[in-house]
């Protein structure tokens, strides 16, 4: 067999040293110290060999590998200090394995590699052990050793008492740490060979001893943590054997526990809820569920918060009763002047309930301007019909889940508005009224109007589902009344199941009587003032409706009659308790100046020829409209301004179209259009304005113009105008005739296939003072608006003068 030699360089000096060649064992995981018996698992064949190669003298060397992984080691592999040691005793394993006993007797550095095959061989030389020189600092820290290995042994479970006894005896420091090391589970193979390689004995106890301080922290964290959870167990189990004892003391008291008594009153509520069968079979499947869950399971309360919501629903509960028709229009009338079309229907659904008490509530839409007592209008018909009263505002609504509700899944999820409205109405059929449903929003969350399609579908809302109940709720028999302002937002299947009732504004007549019948009551009320204290003529009512508000409610008619009332109030205070009797001088007193001269604007501003006013409807009900056209030297250009859009801009080039084609018939030249730039203005530059409407407006203001007549005073129109003359019909007639009357027009230009609306939407009283002129062609418009001659300029001109000085006869 070939010797092969390798030199491995030590970084120990030589000193006075033993030379020997001696068989090399290579462990993994493991450093043998001097004085320690250790049993080896010796697995590898070249190891088994050596092993078994010992003869008399069973002397080896045991050396640690640098990577255990490593499974045919090289010199290269070892550490460069093992341990001399003597094997005892050899055990034959079942699976050709040995164990063997090795005692360590001294340490050693490898020197020459003389044999790798079968096993390695090689020179070593003994590590003298230093003097022991006992120093105080020496003493120091092998006492702080001794009592900080004591410490661990005491406080380790898998420790050996004894061990802490064998390290009292042991007075040489340098065994002590050998000792210590060796004792040691927690400290790394590498960690053990440092302190084997260590020869200095000061140096190795300051090692162990930083080791076995950081040992007793992890061991005293330890202990920490094991006797939290030990507490908390202890505590779980100590409430568990209470909980069982005191459901023992209830059983034998004949007392129901607390989950148990939840459980049967949940069960009673069910019986009594008259649920249908399928909601009520799913209720019981969740109480039998609730029944075998622990009161402190997480889903406990989830579930329990279910079964009440099932529970306490009004599955069969309704308001019931006949309802007496002449004393519900008798409340209607007490609550709101005229809207007679409201009411009306109102009646009718009674009056058919009445021969179908199972009948399906009708879904009903308010649609009018601010102020017109749409909302209070919902309160008045739940107290006519004897029933609950439930508002649901979807202003701002964005989230589908506030109409259907969130899942049980989710935490802190609840019914949705509906649902939630029902319960807290305790019956099936409130009148159920959801607010400004035109602006409802939508985003990334949901389309709550989508989620109302359901609801306000009387085909489907028998069987509407809602995401936390997950059972049909019918709710056919609720009465479903919603508001708008205007229809355009809402989306048009929302639109298609509801039945739009228009709720148009109030003339200055109805205002008065409002005002006296409602508003002032209320108002003094609330501010404190008596009827003996203060009195409101209805020539001052009419004063502060023509000129301190321009609306089709009454709100800020309201609002104005509040502050006079604040007024009398605060003089009242400040010792002036004489009546006050508010007259013209009083109201501009406490409302300032006037705000708005509706009587005058309108004479003032058609003065002049080319300025025609026409009629608009708005959000808040109806507008006048002026139109004013100009000309100056130019080249036959047409300008249009004052924010008007596209159909509206249409409208005037077809009116130009008209003017320009039939100019001879008109009396305008040629010339004018070659010479002349035309400029048309709708005043109220920062309002947007569209649609067809002012076709005939434009076109009689451009005839003024340029034929130089001015428009009679207190005249307005609306129609749409085609490129043959034809004048076609406009909608929100009533809306226009009121914003007309409101500013003291005396004369109004309407299609003639308005008629119709005319008819059906104005009462005699609305149209006292007004003359209707309805008109097919603009030549009808034409020989209204303008004056045909010298004479009826003339008449025009005085009448404007009287309206201007304020002459109240000026409308003769």
């Amino acid at each position: 067999m070939a010797e092969h030699t390798f030199t491995v360089e030590s970084s120990e000096p030589s000193g006075e040293i033993q030379r020997r060649e001696l068989p090399v064992l290579p462990v993994r995981d493991t450093v043998l110290f001097p004085h320690a018996v250790l049993p080896l698992t010796v697995g590898r064949e070249s190891s088994v060999q050596l092993i078994n190669s010992l003869g008399e003298d069973k002397t080896i060397i045991v050396v640690a590998q640098r990577e255990a992984r490593v499974d045919a080691p090289q010199p290269t592999d070892l550490f460069t200090v093992g341990t001399l040691a003597t094997v005892h005793k050899v055990v034959k394993m079942p699976n050709q394995s040995l164990f063997v006993f090795a005692e360590g007797m001294e340490r050693v550095h490898m020197r020459e590699y003389t044999q790798l095959q079968p096993y390695m061989r090689a020179h070593i030389e003994t590590i003298p052990e230093p003097a022991n020189i006992k120093t105080p600092e020496m003493e120091a820290l092998q006492r702080n050793v001794l009592t900080l290995f004591q410490q661990i042994v005491s406080g380790s479970p898998t420790l050996s008492d004894e061990l802490a006894t064998v390290a009292t005896n042991i007075e040489d420091p340098g065994r002590l740490v050998d000792f210590v090391a060796s004792s040691l589970p927690s400290l790394s193979t590498r960690g053990k060979q440092e302190i084997l390689e260590t020869s200095d004995i000061k140096v190795r106890l300051d090692r162990i001893n930083q080791h076995l301080a950081k040992e007793v922290e992890v061991q005293q964290l330890r202990n920490k943590i094991q006797t939290e959870v030990q507490d908390r167990v202890q505590q779980t189990q100590r409430e568990y054997y209470l909980r069982e004892q005191m459901k023992a003391i209830q059983k034998e008291l004949g007392e129901a526990d607390e989950g148990q008594k939840d459980v049967e009153d949940l069960r009673a509520k069910i019986e009594a809820a008259g649920m249908p069968e399928d909601v009520k079979k799913e209720a019981m499947k969740e109480l039998n569920r609730l029944q075998r869950m622990s009161p402190m399971a997480a889903d406990y309360s989830v579930t329990r918060n279910y079964i009440e919501w099932l529970a306490v629903l009004p599955w069969a509960k309704s308001s019931g009763g006949e309802v007496d028709i002449p004393k519900a229009k008798e409340i209607l009338d007490a609550d709101h002047y005229d809207l007679e079309k409201v009411k009306d229907r109102i009646l009718d659904y009674l009056s058919v309930r009445r021969l179908k008490p199972d009948m399906k509530g009708p879904i009903l839409c308010f649609v009018g301007p601010p102020g017109v007592g749409k909302t209070s209008l919902g309160k008045s018909i739940a107290r006519s019909l004897g029933r609950k009263f439930v508002r649901l505002s979807l202003g701002g609504v964005h989230d589908e889940a506030e109409i259907r509700g969130h899942r049980r899944t989710y935490i802190g999820a609840l019914p949705g508005q509906i649902i939630q409205g029902i319960r807290r109405a305790e019956t099936n059929d409130p009148v159920f009224m959801l607010d400004e449903i035109d602006k409802v929003g939508r985003d990334f969350r949901g389309d709550p109007a989508a989620a109302l399609l359901e609801a306000l579908d009387p085909e489907q809302n028998a069987t509407f589902r809602d995401n936390y109940l997950d059972v049909p709720f019918d709710l056919s028999k609720v009465l479903f009344i919603t508001t708008a302002n205007m229809l355009d937002p809402i989306p048009e299947p929302l639109r298609d199941r509801m039945e739009i009732i228009d709720l148009q504004g109030y003339t200055e007549d109805e205002k008065v009587h409002i005002a006296f019948r409602y508003l002032i009551p209320r108002q003094t009320q609330e501010n404190g003032v008596t009827n003996e204290q203060i009195e409101i003529p209805e020539e001052s009512v009419r004063h502060i409706i023509r000129h301190y508000t321009r609306e089709a409610g009454v709100r800020n008619l309201e609002r104005n009659i509040g502050t006079i009332c604040r007024k009398q109030a605060r003089r009242i205070a400040e010792g002036k308790t004489d009546k006050l009797v508010v007259t013209r001088e009083v109201v501009q007193e406490f409302l300032g100046g006037i705000k708005i001269r509706v009587d005058t604007e309108i004479a003032e501003r058609t003065e002049r020829p080319g300025v025609a006013v026409g009629l608009a409807w708005t959000p808040a009900g109806g507008d006048v409209l002026f139109i004013e056209a100009n000309k100056m030297k130019g080249k036959g250009g047409f300008k249009v301004t004052g924010q008007v859009k596209e159909v509206m801009h249409e409208s005037m080039e077809a009116a130009l179209t008209w003017v320009r084609s039939n100019a001879v018939q008109l009396g305008i030249g040629d010339e004018v259009f070659q010479q002349n730039d035309i400029h048309v203005h709708v005043p109220a530059g920062a309002i947007p304005k569209d649609g067809p409407s002012a076709g005939i407006t434009i076109a009689t203001a451009l005839i003024s113009l340029l034929t130089d007549r001015p428009v009679k005073p207190l005249l307005a129109m609306t129609g749409e105008i085609t490129l043959s003359g034809h004048v076609l019909p406009i909608g929100g007639v009533k809306e226009k005739f009121l914003a007309a009357k409101r500013a003291n027009v005396k004369d109004v230009i309407f299609p003639a296939d308005n008629k119709m609306n005319v008819d059906e939407d104005l009462t005699k009283e609305q149209l006292e003072g007004v003359t209707i002129h309805y008109v097919r062609h603009v030549r009808d418009v034409i020989d209204v608006a303008l004056p045909s001659s010298a004479r009826e300029e003339r008449r025009d001109e005085q009448v404007r003068e009287k309206v201007i000085a304020g002459d109240p006869v000026a409308a003769a």
